[in-house]
């Protein structure tokens, strides 16, 4: 797996130290309330978990399953929720929790529906974005890292679902994924 890396982007120290800020500036800004972490599956496990840690303030956990790639490496411009929400959200404070974010099409199908659904409030934390790609705009309440126009694995993220399990963020090969 790791000779397919051209490179490694961010390490887990890097990572982790991103996290734990992220973390703290959350629980100060849901001091007093609940949080229902929405998670999206699958990418966002890994960030979700090491996240949900470092909050200190009542959470609640729910997911996601939303896609606009399939198994390309491009995204189709079409949102597909694949597995909705367990919960109500009408009245409550919700934090989309994100691997990346890449064109925003699917973040900016995603909040206007919970919003919709009657939330008390929707918010955006991932741990990647990238401008360079984006064909919407989408307000990112927390970010982790702004990263390059890269192919990017590890860390909750894949390619055809290999390369999750990575401790740290690489950027694949091109050869790996244009085959």
């Amino acid at each position: 797996m790791h000779t397919d890396l051209q490179e490694i982007l961010l390490t887990e120290e890097q990572i982790h130290q991103r996290v734990q800020e992220m973390g703290r500036q959350i629980t100060k800004d849901y001091a007093g309330k609940t949080i229902l972490m929405c998670g999206i599956l699958k990418g966002a496990v890994t960030f979700f978990t090491d996240l949900a840690r470092t909050i200190d303030c009542p959470v609640l956990f729910d997911f996601m399953s939303c896609s606009s790639y399939g198994t390309s490496a491009q995204s189709s411009g079409f949102v597909k929720i694949r597995k909705d929400l367990d919960s109500e959200v009408k009245g409550k404070d919700i934090l989309i929790v994100e691997d990346i974010i890449d064109t925003g099409i699917t973040l900016n199908k995603l909040r206007p529906l919970l919003e919709d659904r009657g939330a008390n409030s929707v918010r955006l934390a991932t741990l990647l974005s990238k401008p360079e790609r984006r064909k919407v705009d989408v307000q990112v309440d927390y970010n982790g890292f702004e990263i390059p126009d890269a192919f990017v694995v590890g860390y909750g993220l894949d390619y055809a679902g290999r390369y999750r399990n990575l401790p740290y963020i690489g950027i694949l090969k091109k050869e790996v994924y244009a085959k």
